[in-house]
């Protein structure tokens, strides 16, 4: 049986404080039924994990370090992060990445912790989540090296090109489609017809990006439906397809 997943979300924060069980509710009603939740830094964690405990079954917690809360002290951020690894199972080390759209001081700093991140990965046999808001082909290049069968993941918010996504999928890893796809300027119309299929899943990196028709406005895990039925027509495929492929593709990425 499949239903939607969303792989990114950030549910557990506190835009979601007022009405987050009746939102879970209509996302159940909505058939999205499994959501990945992404750590941002030490102020994310204990809202994440108290999401987690409540509704176990659908909010599934991740661990990283978020590359726009990489600052001088960053290694003190991974510390912390690594205990949390070596205490409890997560679905995958992230939030992590690269960010050259909102701040270029720490760039060297961003990329150690990229590396030490990706490393992890490998030592715990988890996925990675990736932020690369401008800074796809960086981080492509960063993640190079580390390739192999034992490492995959998922580039969170792809907004790239075909030739970048072929890259990914090239490393074993996966797109993530969002709110994005359904912009009319978004630049995705010619894009996402040509991916593989087997490579995609889909998000709504929810409070942000709200697909359309409520661009601007709090995104949230039910509009998963929104953003699928512009990926299944763009792909020229049912949505009953996109949903088994997706859900197909989810599971696998994070073997669950």
């Amino acid at each position: 049986m499949s239903f939607w997943i969303d792989s990114h979300a950030h549910i557990y924060a506190k835009e979601f404080d007022g009405d987050r069980q009746e939102v879970l509710a209509r996302c159940t009603a909505q058939q999205v039924e499994l959501i990945y939740m992404p750590n941002v830094d030490h102020t994310s964690i204990d809202n994440m994990l108290e999401v987690e405990a409540k509704f176990p079954h659908q909010c599934i917690a991740m661990m990283g370090l978020h590359p726009c809360s990489v600052k001088k002290d960053f290694e003190k951020e991974l510390y912390l992060v690594e205990s949390w690894l070596q205490k409890k199972r997560f679905a995958a080390i992230g939030e992590m990445g690269t960010d050259l759209y909102w701040d270029k001081t720490y760039w060297e700093q961003q990329q150690e912790a990229f590396k030490i991140q990706t490393t992890w990965a490998r030592q715990y046999k988890l996925p990675l989540v990736i932020h690369c808001r401008q800074s796809i082909d960086e981080t492509i290049a960063l993640l190079q090296p580390f390739a192999g069968p034992a490492l995959t993941g998922v580039f969170h918010c792809f907004t790239g090109s075909v030739e970048q996504a072929k890259k990914i999928f090239d490393l074993g890893f996966y797109v993530g489609l969002g709110g994005v796809a359904t912009f009319k300027n978004g630049g995705l119309d010619t894009v996402i017809p040509q991916l593989d299929g087997n490579r995609i899943v889909l998000e709504t990196d929810s409070p942000y990006l709200a697909p359309a028709p409520h661009r601007g406005k709090r995104n949230t895990p039910e509009y998963i439906p929104l953003i699928a039925s512009r990926v299944a027509a763009l792909r020229n495929i049912t949505l009953q397809e996109l949903m088994q492929q997706t859900h197909s593709n989810a599971t696998r990425l994070f073997e669950r």
